[in-house]
């Protein structure tokens, strides 16, 4: 009940800023707003259109909530789609004669003996109105199956606005049948809700919204307890952390400054793997400066943007290259406090329901502190990027095909927790990356960054590792090519990317290198690959030497010397998982180094474009 508490806090803050619809009323996609005479009569037809894109689009407007629909029958206060109001929908069958009686049995009932002229108004339509009457209507058409609102002739404004409308409307959520009990969210004797508000905009989950608390089958009732009353909440704290989380979701909007600036308005959401994250601040006072400032800054960590000559974008950049030199918040921005609270809530679809993939609360300074310790352990020289990268960005190293669905499932959640939480990386991120390269052999530097990220993390938690266990020193994970690292994976990965440097050298580009043909048995049985590439190898500095570069046959001859020199032992039959994953490392690091020594015809590649982004 932590993360509902938190979120009805954060409606209860927005709500205090005017900056929430009230208890009981939502934004719902109107297309239409049905015009009414003082006797019922339908008399025009306006439009509710957003038609600033290519096509038109309903408008959202702040109607009572709606019903909560599975299979049944329920109708709305006051609007509703064309089958509830008119009884007329595309397909039309016994169903939509049962849905257009409920809403006028609600009306009745709910209107009866009030004296506001609109109300009456609708009354009146509502015993007149014939669905045969529908094709003369305006827009008629276009408007089957959409929802709609009314209006009374002559006024602007809708009936569910007026104050009568809004009146009822209070009366009806007072006299919901509804139990009552001690909300495990506030603590107080409230009516408990029985079903709670749906909540939108998590990515993979029904377009018609989804629950976070459900129980509906028998199996989940217990001492009589069904439904809501197995996990009360009040129909208040229900419809605040609801509402606060359908906030939260909402996608991000282009604004406006006094300046006449466009800019593009931070989001508190971000799409990590399979997790629809979002995130909020809470300041020592409402609508606090530092709060907004917050989030914009954990949606930068979350993904930094490039250095760009942008206003925005520059001065975000120069935020995060001074956190991750470890520089106090204050120095980095002055906006930013160090004790704003901060939370963060990953949530990922199942079925009709809604997951929590990770949950954390802390301090803004800490999250900074756990980002910078992030992008310590993944530094990795040369360096492959601009920028930090971004945890999507990382997340598609592990995918197939580079695709988002080909992620592995709960990797996404687990990496973030891994990083707000300063604990170890997820082994599957690991195993994950050491596939990919077996499979597609692309060993590039964010690749290489995240094992080493993993590896260096497992040293520096004093993870229970192979190591450890076995009486030895956990193995320092170099950042830069390190020739005095005799660890046998990181020293065959360097031995190998010479191997491929001089076959490059002696045939010049051919269609399959030692990489694409033995990288995934090197890295794992070396014993059975490399005396066999180091026979192929000496053929290749012969031929050199015959030709007129026998500087480079020397220097060749002296690095594989340097390198086999170094391990203990002779060729290992098998390398762990953790030695492989050094493997790509002393490979990325012999590969690109720049080596003083060097002749120029063996100076490393430069890095791919996609690799240096």
């Amino acid at each position: 009940m932590t993360i509902l508490a938190a979120l009805n806090g954060y409606y209860d803050r927005l709500a205090a800023q005017d900056d929430a619809r009230p208890f009981g009323y939502s934004y719902e996609k109107i297309s239409y707003a049905l015009v009414l005479s003082a006797s019922g009569e339908v008399v025009d037809v306006v439009p509710s259109l957003d038609t600033s894109g290519k096509k038109p689009r309903p408008q959202l407007l702040q109607v009572p909530r709606p019903a909560k629909r599975t299979s049944g029958v329920a109708s709305n206060f006051l609007w509703d789609k064309t089958a509830y109001v008119l009884g007329v929908t595309e397909a039309a069958t016994e169903r939509t004669a049962r849905e257009r009686a409920a809403f006028r049995a609600l009306h009745e009932d709910a209107l009866a003996g009030t004296a506001d002229e609109g109300l009456q108004a609708l009354l009146s339509f509502l015993r007149s109105w014939r669905p045969e009457r529908f094709d003369a209507l305006p827009c008629a058409s276009e408007m089957t199956d959409a929802n709609v609102v009314f209006r009374l002739d002559g006024e602007r404004g809708h009936l569910h606005d007026r104050a009568a409308a809004r009146a009822i409307w209070a009366e009806l959520l007072a006299a919901k049948d509804a139990d009552e009990g001690l909300c495990l969210v506030t603590g107080e004797s409230a009516p408990v809700a029985r079903l709670h508000p749906a909540v939108k905009g998590v990515y993979g989950a029904q377009t018609a919204g989804a629950s976070i608390v459900s129980f509906n089958l028998d199996a989940f009732t217990s001492y009589g307890k069904d439904q809501g009353a197995n996990a009360p909440v009040s129909e208040h704290a229900a419809f605040g952390y609801t509402t606060a989380l359908n906030r939260l979701l909402e996608k991000g909007h282009w604004s406006t400054d006094e300046k006449g600036r466009k800019r593009y308005v931070h989001e508190n959401r971000a799409q990590i793997g399979d997790a629809s994250t979002v995130f909020w601040a809470e300041a020592a006072e409402v609508g606090e400066r530092a709060a907004e400032a917050a989030e914009q800054l954990f949606a930068t960590l979350v993904d930094p943007p490039p250095p760009s000559d942008a206003e925005e974008a520059g001065k975000l950049h120069d935020v995060i290259v001074k956190i991750a030199a470890g520089r106090p918040l204050a120095e980095a921005a002055p906006d930013l406090q160090e004790e704003t609270r901060f939370y963060v809530l990953g949530l990922a679809p199942n079925a009709a329901r809604i997951s929590v993939r990770f949950w954390h609360q802390d301090t803004l300074g800490a999250l900074a502190a756990r980002f910078r310790e992030h992008w310590d352990d993944l530094r990795i020289e040369p360096l492959p990027w601009r920028t930090a990268p971004s945890l999507w960005r990382l997340l598609y190293e592990t995918a197939a095909q580079g695709k988002a669905e080909n992620i592995p499932p709960l990797l996404a959640g687990e990496l973030m927790r891994a990083i707000l939480g300063g604990g170890r990386y997820p082994r599957a991120l690991l195993a994950a990356v050491i596939m990919r390269l077996r499979a597609d052999r692309q060993i590039n530097g964010r690749r290489a960054a995240i094992l080493k990220a993993c590896l260096a993390r497992d040293v520096r938690l004093h993870v229970d590792t192979h190591d450890v266990r076995h009486g030895a020193k956990p193995e320092k994970v170099p950042v830069s090519l390190d020739r005095t690292q005799d660890n046998p994976g990181y020293r065959l990965g360097r031995l190998f990317a010479v191997l491929e440097s001089i076959q490059r050298a002696a045939l010049g580009r051919v269609n399959a290198t030692i990489r694409d043909r033995y990288y995934g048995a090197a890295s794992a049985t070396p014993a059975s690959v490399f005396p066999v590439l180091l026979r192929t190898a000496g053929h290749h500095i012969g031929n050199l030497r015959k030709g007129d570069k026998g500087g480079l046959a020397h220097w060749f001859e002296a690095e594989i010397g340097e390198i086999v020199g170094g391990l203990k032992a002779e060729f290992p039959r098998n390398l762990r998982i953790e030695d492989q994953g050094r493997f790509a490392i002393g490979y990325y690091h012999q590969r690109y180094a720049k080596t003083e020594d060097a002749p120029a015809e063996a100076e490393p590649l430069e890095q791919d474009e996609a690799e240096s982004r």
